[in-house]
């Protein structure tokens, strides 16, 4: 989709400033989803103006894909819809929820989520997933105007291929391996991955 045409999904900064403003990951996510995901408190605003915007917050889905003890990590290449992360490894599959998804109506996120991440990767039958954290980062341009909303997905099998051209150096990892690689990623993966044995517990 055109960036200068898309509309994203976004709340208010002082909505999440009201629940609790934290910096990292909250595994509360009780406290904050039935507020963020409720119709009254979303709407969809250009993104050129929310990425410039930081009274708002973008919610994105972040799915870390898990197969028995191993991750999925891959690179986003040149062409990647976010130009800051060019180049950085990453744990997390998803994106922006956008105007494409007002027809979707009831469970917006849920439903708008599993377009994202399927546009993205091509998983086998019989995956799971569950959201395990909330992940907010304000010590980055980026970060400042995005939430993510984390999943742990676990995948039957190790047959996940991407969809996407601009995913590159795809693959399952260990936690070792991607210890390994920690300074090539991008921000929100060094903070999952800071946090990994928690996250996996709760998925």
């Amino acid at each position: 989709m055109n960036k200068d045409l898309e509309e994203v999904l976004v709340v208010d900064r002082a909505l999440v400033e009201r629940l609790g403003m934290f910096q990292g990951l909250t595994l509360d996510t009780a406290r904050y989803l039935p507020e963020l995901l409720s119709p009254e408190n979303y709407r969809f605003v250009p993104r050129h103006k929310a990425e410039q915007d930081d009274t708002l917050k973008q919610l994105i889905p972040y799915f870390l894909i898990c197969h028995e003890d191993q991750i999925w990590c891959y690179v986003r290449g040149k062409k990647s819809g976010e130009e800051r992360l060019v180049a950085k490894a990453s744990l997390g599959i998803g994106g922006h929820m956008n105007n494409q998804d007002l027809d979707l109506f009831d469970n917006i996120y849920d439903r708008a989520a599993m377009r994202e991440l399927e546009e993205e990767v091509v998983l086998p039958a019989g995956y799971t997933h569950k959201v395990v954290a909330l992940l907010n980062d304000d010590l980055t341009p980026v970060g400042r105007v995005h939430l993510g909303v984390i999943h742990i997905l676990r995948s039957p099998s190790s047959e996940v291929r991407k969809r996407e051209g601009v995913i590159t150096e795809s693959g399952f990892r260990t936690v070792a391996e991607l210890k390994a690689m920690y300074d090539r990623m991008e921000t929100w993966s060094q903070i999952c991955l800071d946090q990994i044995d928690g996250l996996l517990a709760r998925g």
